[in-house]
């Protein structure tokens, strides 16, 4: 793919992911509740959700993919209710060490919590389903030119949501104190259910 349209599609892309939608608030609210780590499954799993719209469009399965509205109404209220999960055991955390980083048994739900957000999440659809043909000539996709495009999206989501991560995480460790943690739970636990409300309201 010649190097004009990859452009155009980074940059279309980049900002996509740069405007906080439900993804990046739910990455930051990670962040801030169990620090940089705990946020990263979440990361990888809107990452696996990115790259199945993706290859939806990529390999024409974009008329498939909207055929089954239904379905993606059922991922996007369970991502909905492990937010809300999620939400609810920020609240109810007791301050501590190990509220500052994440237990591994939490890594898998983590990541599944962010892939259910991203296949249910309307601006993916949108963006894959919708804007990638006006950016790139599907008609004449390749698979090196597919793995072009996944290269494209995996660098720009990962190094973008890993800095929103950070900065989530760089303001959790600058307050140390019990009272402190408790606060950034609470806002992290609201955040999350906020992040819940938007993926009902927006479907």
């Amino acid at each position: 793919m010649d190097f004009a349209t990859l452009a155009a599609f980074t940059i279309a892309y980049a900002i996509t992911v740069l405007v906080p939608g439900p993804g990046v608030t739910a990455v930051v609210a990670r962040g801030l509740g169990g620090g940089f780590a705990g946020a990263l499954p979440m990361i990888f799993g809107i990452l696996v959700g990115d790259l199945a719209y993706l290859s939806f469009a990529a390999f024409g399965l974009a008329a498939l993919a909207t055929s089954f509205g239904g379905l993606f109404a059922v991922i996007r209220f369970a991502g909905a209710a492990y937010l809300l999960w999620m939400a609810y055991r920020f609240w109810t955390a007791r301050p501590g060490a190990e509220q500052v980083s994440p237990k591994v048994e939490d890594t898998w739900k983590t990541f599944t919590a962010g892939l259910l957000l991203t296949l249910g999440n309307p601006k993916a659809i949108v963006f894959y389903l919708a804007l990638l043909p006006t950016v790139v000539p599907l008609e004449r996709m390749t698979p090196t030119a597919f793995g072009q495009l996944a290269v494209i999206v995996s660098i720009v989501l990962v190094l973008i949501c890993a800095g929103y991560a950070w900065l989530a995480a760089s303001a959790r460790t600058f307050f140390a104190s019990p009272a402190a943690i408790r606060r950034l739970n609470r806002t992290a636990a609201v955040v999350m259910a906020a992040v819940a409300g938007i993926v009902v309201v927006q479907g």
